[in-house]
């Protein structure tokens, strides 16, 4: 029987809650108790409780008393690295969910403090642990679509007030000075950037890594990082990796990806053909790859990589490859990029029924520069300007 810790139970963690509550799986475990200063934010704090299972307002203080074999963290980004290094040192493996960490610094101390316990850390990236992509990913790594030329993603993902009233949301920095960098690129739409680079990687645990990065950053919403980010990534292998996200939208678009190779493309679009990823070769070939958004695979997963059955299909080294990327975004454009307030529409109904923010022809505008391969600065539009160029070594 597996004892397991969850530290966060609102937001993303009620889902873990969902899943665990449900005892389903190979494997047997036992939720042995939750983190969450604030429990009540939760959904299934009802639940929670009838079950006798007991919540702590931190996690050291769930260690003071009880012992977890896995502990799976889902709080907010600035708590990942403390709380995975505490889990490790109470000779817990661990489930991180995405991002990695705040900082690159904060990722190294991870793996440091993971080989010292000689634990399994998995990071959250859950289409790492889906069967199409892993599959899709073999195919890449054995030549078959030949060389990879160019990866574009886009996401135009609306998010309204609402979510940016959260207290971390949009933020470089908490109260305490714990770095976030919360954003569009580091947040909702980070599997996306992340699946560009994990395919890349010559083994199921690897990504490509960055080495030159160019960004450009901007926001509508009041907060204090970005809501609106275009990229242009080259790997060390020189493959082009092309990013457009934002929230200031008023529709949602995507996810849409096209990886470009010698000899073939391979596209995706959320929205359409149930979520299967279509490989088309050059000679008239067809390969469909399984949706990849399956949620509760990477649980089960990590349950039986602890069990000592099967490994980590993304750990620490091989999500490293995002929170790089973040850095070296914040770096190329330090001095966020304020719209123009004459194009932002203010209190609008979204398409999710929330009132938020939104950027008069923002969507078109980047959907444009996804067809033609381009930053927005390229494309030359008025509110645009250029990043630097962040050299990685």
């Amino acid at each position: 029987m597996i004892n397991i810790v969850l530290a966060g139970i609102g937001g993303y963690g009620a889902g873990y809650v969902q899943e665990l509550l449900k005892g389903e799986g190979a494997h047997p475990y036992r939720l042995a108790g939750t983190v969450d200063p604030y429990p009540d934010n939760s959904p299934f704090v009802k639940d929670l409780a009838e079950r006798n299972i007991p919540n702590y307002k931190s996690l050291d203080k769930f260690y003071a008393s009880s012992h977890a074999d896995l502990a799976i963290i889902s709080s907010p980004i600035q708590f990942h690295c403390e709380q995975t290094c505490l889990a490790l040192s109470h000779g817990s493996h661990v489930l991180l969910e995405k991002p990695l960490s705040a900082s690159v610094e904060d990722a190294c101390r991870m793996i440091r403090t993971r080989d010292q316990a000689g634990k399994l850390v998995a990071v959250g990236y859950q289409w790492c642990y889906s069967s199409g992509i892993l599959a899709l990913k073999r195919d890449i790594a054995a030549g078959r679509f030949g060389r990879p030329k160019r990866f574009k993603t886009l996401v135009l993902w609306p998010r309204s007030d609402l979510y940016y009233a959260r207290g971390w949301a949009g933020k470089q920095r908490d109260g305490r000075g714990n770095l976030i960098l919360d954003s569009v690129a580091n947040n909702a739409t980070a599997h996306y950037i992340h699946n560009m680079f994990y395919v890349l990687g010559r083994n199921v645990d690897e990504s490509a890594r960055p080495a030159r990065v160019t960004a450009e950053l901007y926001r509508a919403n009041p907060i204090e990082n970005y809501d609106t980010a275009a990229m242009s990534v080259h790997t060390e292998d020189g493959v082009e990796l092309l990013y457009w996200g934002t929230h200031a939208v008023r529709n949602s678009v995507g996810p849409l990806f096209c990886y470009e190779f010698e000899n073939a493309d391979i596209t995706y679009n959320g929205n359409e053909h149930n979520g299967l990823i279509v490989a088309k070769l050059h000679d008239g070939e067809t390969i469909v790859y399984e949706n990849p958004n399956l949620h509760n695979v990477k649980l089960q997963a990590v349950i039986a990589a602890v069990c000592g059955e099967g490994g980590i299909a993304c750990g620490l080294e091989a999500a490293l490859s995002h929170t790089r990327c973040i850095d070296a975004m914040q770096r190329s454009m330090p001095e966020i990029g304020v719209f123009p307030e004459e194009i932002v529409r203010r209190g609008a109904v979204l398409s999710n029924g929330e009132t938020g923010n939104y950027v008069e022809g923002l969507g078109d505008q980047l959907r444009q520069c996804y067809e033609q391969g381009t930053l927005p600065a390229e494309a030359g539009f008025a509110w645009a300007k250029t990043g630097r160029e962040i050299r990685l070594d």
